[in-house]
């Protein structure tokens, strides 16, 4: 009996995992989600990014990875998530979210795969601006402000 009720536990969070993992993919400066394009990527260095839409070519999203001055103290360092569109700007300590062993298109691809599932991004690779304000308030440290330089 247990073991039925593990594995049906089992099961339902392999599925609700698949449900929410979608093919995101950057490649010759193409996002394709589900091998539909949905935004355009322009890889300005390792630790830069930006996004580009699709309808009229305005830069909607810029990530920047900041060392925060201190190459050789990596617990110090953080990520910026600037909608441009939006006016709204991001900064979090939490690398997890973003990381991908060095590889910046793969870290890329996570982190629009985070902004897909908080639904920041739609389908058609347009910003929500509520969810905008929404991921705003549940992930924004405020890293800059609160620095003393």
């Amino acid at each position: 009996m247990a073991i039925n009720r593990l594995l049906a536990l089992f099961l339902l969070m392999i599925s609700c995992n698949l449900y929410f993992s979608q093919d995101v993919v950057i490649k010759d400066n193409k996002v394709m989600l589900d091998g539909k394009q949905i935004l355009k990527a322009e890889k300005i260095s390792l630790a830069q990014y930006s996004f580009f839409s699709m309808k009229n070519d305005d830069e909607i999203l810029l990530y920047k990875y900041m060392d925060n001055e201190t190459p050789s103290n990596v617990r110090d360092d953080f990520f910026i998530l600037n909608f441009l569109t939006e006016k709204v700007k991001v900064e979090s300590t939490d690398l997890g979210k973003v990381s991908n062993f060095m590889n910046s298109r793969k870290g890329m691809e996570k982190v629009l795969r985070w902004l897909l599932k908080e639904r920041v991004i739609n389908y058609d690779g347009e910003l929500n601006p509520d969810r905008v304000a929404v991921f705003k308030e549940k992930y924004d440290e405020n890293i800059t402000e609160r620095t003393l330089r």
